[in-house]
């Protein structure tokens, strides 16, 4: 995950680095209404053509756009209204952005600096991605949730919801509390932090989503739909060999979609993180046609 790491950093200076439930159920022929794209799955074509690329997401019929790429006050390389007039041209819209908050501290003034550019491309949510291996321990995350809660405040004064992205190692018991629960639930903020829980990586930690949106309703505003080929597990570490596209894997997606009420769902996006094993497009083209055949 390393590359993914130093995709999503924002600088070494920067050390903190609608269309909701209703159109979601609206759906029909390949329209997309409703379903979102982790730009994260097409990395790599984002980095060739970002044009391009988005103008093939978009007529896939995906309506929502989740970033990957700020860097510099930019997106993509891109000054934020220009990035967002590219992305509306084309029939989209930006919802979220996955930024790194590094674990080691924040400024309130580079917070401030993040909030503003992201609402300046239009983004609803800025998003923690992941936590580096150093920092997986009890005190760490205490300290990055504290500080987190303050980033989230600053967030919601630009109008921005800061959100929180998990991955499997959160669900591994430590000193016999599990983090995920007894850390991260109990002591962000829920109005000013919100989940994105990946289906993927929960399942693969033995999570059953559903059970976590009756325990905690309200708490999930985005899902991250991804799927898995092999049905193993628990495991915490970040193997992820046998993502597939949504609907082609093991996991129960319409007991999950049909829960988004009481999850306090408002968007969802498709994320491969292995980028379809090279065949991003196809990969993600499958997804959407599953979803809207099969799911919503």
């Amino acid at each position: 995950m390393k590359n993914r790491r130093d995709f999503l950093k924002i600088t070494a200076a920067g050390a903190i680095g609608t269309m909701a439930l209703g159109s979601l159920g609206a759906c029909s022929g390949k329209s997309g209404q409703g379903v979102g794209l982790q730009l994260y799955t097409i990395r790599d074509a984002m980095a060739a053509d970002t044009l391009g690329s988005l103008k093939k997401v978009a007529d896939m019929g995906y309506k929502f756009v989740e970033l990957a790429g700020y860097s510099n006050g930019k997106f993509y390389g891109m000054a934020p209204k220009e990035f967002q007039k590219a992305v509306e041209d084309l029939g989209m819209k930006i919802i979220s952005s996955h930024t790194m908050v590094e674990a080691k501290g924040i400024t309130m003034e580079n917070a401030k600096i993040m909030a503003e550019d992201h609402a300046l491309v239009g983004a609803e949510y800025c998003v923690q991605p992941w936590v580096n291996d150093e920092d997986r321990n009890v005190e760490k995350y205490k300290k990055m949730i504290a500080d987190w809660n303050k980033v989230g405040e600053i967030m919601k004064n630009a109008g921005i919801q800061f959100a929180y992205h998990n991955h499997n190692f959160e669900f591994l018991p430590v000193n016999g509390i599990v983090p995920y629960y007894d850390i991260f639930l109990k002591e962000m903020d829920a109005d000013l932090i919100t989940m994105e829980l990946d289906m993927y990586w929960a399942t693969k930690a033995g999570q059953d989503p559903v059970e976590m949106f009756n325990k905690y309703p309200g708490r999930f505003q985005l899902f991250h739909f991804k799927d898995g080929s092999e049905k193993n597990g628990p495991y915490y570490d970040v193997v992820k060999d046998d993502i597939t596209s949504v609907g082609s894997g093991y996991i129960d997606f319409n007991r999950i979609y049909e829960a988004r009420e009481t999850a306090g769902m408002k968007y969802l996006f498709v994320e491969d993180d292995n980028q379809g094993n090279g065949l991003p497009f196809e990969g993600v083209n499958t997804s959407i046609d599953n979803i809207i055949a099969k799911i919503i």
